[in-house]
């Protein structure tokens, strides 16, 4: 070693010094080149979500059409009538399943049922009319006939007796069975309770008509 010369050892740690420098420099680059390659593919991910969110927004009241994208428009009170009439032509049709179901229904669970209905009607002999008119003696009674009530202009228009089927019918759906009735009533659903309903109409009444297929 010449005079002057700086130690061999401090070369060497001056070397490794300036490598680590190098190499620590390196890695922060290089750390911020992912940053931002991450940063950027987070961003895409997020601006694609809300794309695809305002594109086609999920809405559980719109309904497709199988075959197509228009949303299917809600069912009016018409469309509901006309449904509840072709228902009830079928019932119509089944006249022996209505019958069958009179044959074997119970008059104490009509009169229970009933027990709804005294708000707008009585049904004793000696009842008098509410909102709606008294049910004593309706089965074979023509419809919009009876004393001292007004009935209204689509019971008037309807014509005819109320027989088995007509009343099934009506209870069903009084609505669907004679559409601008006043009967806010929506109706009985299940058919046994229907009949039910209609055999202890059948017990109010002085002489009441023959139960079908008799």
């Amino acid at each position: 070693m010449l005079y002057g010369d700086p130690p061999t050892w401090e070369s060497r740690s001056s070397t490794s010094k300036g490598l680590i420098g190098f190499v620590a420099m390196n890695m922060f680059e290089i750390s911020k080149m992912l940053g931002a390659v991450l940063g950027a593919g987070l961003l895409a991910m997020v601006v694609n979500e809300i794309g695809n969110a305002l594109v086609h927004p999920d809405s559980p009241a719109r309904v497709v059409i199988a075959g197509g994208d228009k949303p299917e428009a809600p069912e009016t009170e018409a469309e509901k009538n006309a449904e509840a009439a072709k228902d009830m032509a079928k019932g119509d049709a089944g006249g022996s399943d209505l019958a069958a179901l009179l044959a074997v229904a119970d008059a104490a669970k009509g009169a229970k049922a009933a027990k709804k209905c005294k708000a707008c009607h009585s049904f004793g002999k000696d009842g008098k009319h509410k909102v709606g008119p008294l049910l004593y003696g309706v089965l074979g009674r023509g419809k919009g006939k009876g004393s001292n009530f007004k009935f209204s202009a689509a019971m008037m228009a309807k014509g005819g007796d109320w027989s088995y089927a007509d009343l099934d019918a009506f209870l069903a759906s009084p609505k669907g069975f004679m559409p601008g009735t006043k009967m806010a009533f929506r109706g009985i659903t299940k058919a046994p309770d229907r009949a039910n309903l209609i055999v202890y109409l059948r017990q109010n009444h002085d002489s009441p008509p023959a139960l079908p297929g008799k």
